[in-house]
């Protein structure tokens, strides 16, 4: 038998004696956060507090898929139609190749032509090396 405690039948201790700060506690004493307005208030706080942290991370996502889609399609336009007066990056959700960002070159006259898919994630493709010449000894 451990000392201090008051045991209320042979080798055992009553549920006061384990948890002796919760002696005198009685359930559903005080304000309780069940009540249907506390809930509610908590909830959308935590909804507002929750959209806080994740939107702005998406909006940089956006922001810079945009710029590098833009990066990319310049950098394509000038390769491919030396004649374009300029390059057009768009998301398209039903595109050619599906959701993508398409890269469309802008001729003089406003007309535009497809050059490239850029992807879902919009980049470029390395270019393929050269084989390197063989070593003549």
């Amino acid at each position: 038998m451990r000392r201090g405690y008051v045991c209320d039948t042979v080798g055992g201790m009553t549920d006061d004696d384990e948890h002796p700060e919760l002696a005198g506690y009685e359930p559903g004493s005080g304000a309780s956060l069940s009540r249907p307005g506390v809930r509610r208030v908590l909830r959308i706080g935590v909804l507002i507090a929750v959209a806080a942290l994740i939107i702005p991370g998406i909006i940089a996502t956006v922001q810079m898929q945009i710029r590098t889609a833009q990066a990319a399609c310049r950098i394509v336009v000038r390769t491919v139609d030396t004649s374009a007066i300029g390059a057009v990056a768009r998301f398209e959700p039903a595109g050619p190749a599906g959701p993508s960002w398409y890269c469309y070159s802008r001729s003089f006259d406003g007309s535009e032509l497809l050059r490239a898919t850029l992807g879902l994630i919009p980049g470029l493709e390395p270019a393929p090396r050269p084989p390197h010449p063989a070593v003549q000894s």
